[in-house]
C-alpha cells in the first residue's frame, strides 16, 4: 500500500507542475491601470525640447573664418617680435645667400671660359714673349695671372747679363712659387664668401627651429589664457611656428647646395691651374736647359 502511496503524490506532483505556468499565462497583471482615467490623461512635452529654429553654423563658421585667415602677411603681422626678428633674419640670410649664389655662378661660368680662350692661344704656337705683352696688362683671370707672374719673375731672371748657370736651379724655384704663390691668392679670392653660405646652410634650421619653439609656446600660453582648445585658439600659434621652420629651410637648404656645388667646381679649377703650372715650368725649365746648353 505504500508503494501505491508514493506513485499517487509522484502523479500528483507531476500535474500541478504542468497547469503552473498555463495559470500564470492567464492570469492579468497586478500593476496595470483598471480606470480609463488614465487613457485621457494627456502627456506634457518635454522641458528641454528647443521650441524655436537652431542655428548650427553660426559659432563654427565663425571659427572657420578665423582659422582661414592664415597668410604669411597674417601671421608675420600676428607674430610675436622675436619671432619677426628671426623672420627677417633669414629673409636677409636667404636673400643675400642668393646674391652670392647668382654671382659665384657668373663668376665660374666667366673664368671657365677665359681659361679655354687662353689655353687655346697658349697652344697655338704663339711666342711666350708675344703673349706676355699681350695679356700682361689685362690679366683679368686666375690662369692669365699665374702665366704673367711667371714670365714676369722669367724675365727678371734675365735682365742685364744675365744669371750665372750655378743660379739656374733657384731661378726654376723663383718661378715655380711665384705660381703657386699667384694659385693660392687667386683661389682665395674665387673662394671668398663661400663661408657664409656654409654658416647659413649649418645654422638656419636651427634659427627656425628656435623660431618654432617660440611659437609653440605662445600657443600654449594662449590656450592656457583663455581656458579654451579650439582651432582658433591654438591653429594661429602653431602655423606660425611651423612658418619659422619652413623660413629656416628655405634658407639653408639652397645654400648647402649651392656651397657644395661651387666647392667642387673650385677645386676642379683648381687642379686646372696646377695642371697648367706644371706644363708651364717645364717648358720654361727646357727653355733653361736650352741656354745652358748654348
Amino acid at each position: 500500500m505504500s508503494f501505491k502511496r508514493v506513485l499517487a503524490a509522484l502523479a500528483l506532483t507531476f500535474t500541478v507542475a504542468l497547469a503552473a505556468p498555463a495559470a500564470l499565462a492567464q492570469s492579468a497583471p497586478s500593476a496595470a491601470p483598471t480606470s480609463g482615467s488614465a487613457e485621457a490623461q494627456p502627456l506634457d512635452a518635454p522641458i528641454a525640447a528647443p521650441s524655436g529654429d537652431v542655428e548650427i553654423g553660426s559659432s563654427t563658421g565663425s571659427t572657420a573664418g578665423n582659422v582661414g585667415d592664415i597668410s604669411i602677411v597674417s601671421l608675420f603681422m600676428r607674430a610675436d617680435p622675436l619671432v619677426k626678428a628671426v623672420f627677417l633674419l633669414l629673409v636677409a640670410a636667404s636673400l643675400w645667400s642668393w646674391t652670392i649664389i647668382i654671382g659665384k655662378w657668373i663668376m665660374i661660368g666667366s673664368i671657365r671660359r677665359k681659361a679655354d680662350a687662353f689655353e687655346k692661344v697658349f697652344w697655338s704656337g704663339l711666342s711666350l714673349d708675344e703673349l706676355y705683352q699681350q695679356i700682361s696688362a689685362k690679366a683679368d683671370h686666375p690662369m692669365a695671372t699665374v702665366f704673367v707672374s711667371a714670365l714676369r719673375e722669367w724675365r727678371r731672371a734675365f735682365e742685364g747679363a744675365g744669371p750665372r748657370e750655378a743660379a739656374l736651379v733657384s731661378i726654376r724655384e723663383r718661378i715655380e712659387k711665384a705660381m703657386n704663390v699667384t694659385i693660392l691668392r687667386e683661389m682665395d679670392g674665387l673662394e671668398r664668401q663661400l663661408g657664409f653660405l656654409a654658416t647659413v646652410g649649418s645654422t638656419a634650421p636651427f634659427v627656425g627651429l628656435f623660431g618654432t619653439v617660440w611659437g609653440i609656446m605662445n600657443s600654449f600660453s594662449a590656450i592656457a589664457a583663455r581656458h579654451d582648445t579650439t582651432l582658433a585658439v591654438v591653429a594661429p600659434g602653431i602655423a606660425e611656428a611651423l612658418f619659422a621652420t619652413a623660413m629656416g629651410l628655405l634658407a639653408a637648404i639652397p645654400a648647402v647646395i649651392f656651397y657644395n656645388r661651387f666647392v667642387n667646381e673650385l677645386a676642379r679649377y683648381n687642379n686646372r691651374l696646377n695642371g697648367f703650372a706644371d706644363e708651364f715650368s717645364a717648358i720654361l725649365s727646357r727653355q733653361l736647359d736650352d741656354k745652358v746648353l748654348r
